[in-house]
């Protein structure tokens, strides 16, 4: 369990990463040639490599900023159409996917390194 639920938030955050950039960059940017709202992947980048690793502290305070780009995709989901609609809808399900997973890694790994 704790094997599937550490595979299931990298790659989540890995995609979520590249869903932000692609986005902002390329796919539908707010501005033609890209936008500087890429640079709202920057703070996923900052937890990357204690969550590839399974630090249990990294993965805690990764999730505290999940509920901005959960909420980031809701209000972007309703308020635009087309394919900005779409790619923000994507990021609802990478950012709820990364907390449940991360959610559930946090508190498999801290059963098994706790004394007992």
């Amino acid at each position: 369990m704790v094997r599937a639920t550490h595979v299931v938030a990298c790659a989540s955050l890995i995609a979520l990463i590249f869903l932000t950039l692609a986005w902002e960059l390329w796919l539908a940017p707010l501005r033609p040639g890209g936008s500087w709202l890429a640079l709202k992947a920057l703070p996923l980048l900052a937890p990357l490599f204690g969550v590839l690793h399974g630090r249990i502290y990294t993965f805690q305070w990764a999730l505290l900023l999940l509920p901005a780009y959960f909420a980031e995709g809701i209000v972007r989901t309703y308020s635009e159409s087309g394919a900005s609609g779409r790619l923000a809808l994507s990021e609802v399900g990478l950012a709820l996917a990364f907390f449940v997973a991360g959610l559930a890694y946090v508190r498999c790994a801290a059963k098994l390194t706790a004394p007992r």
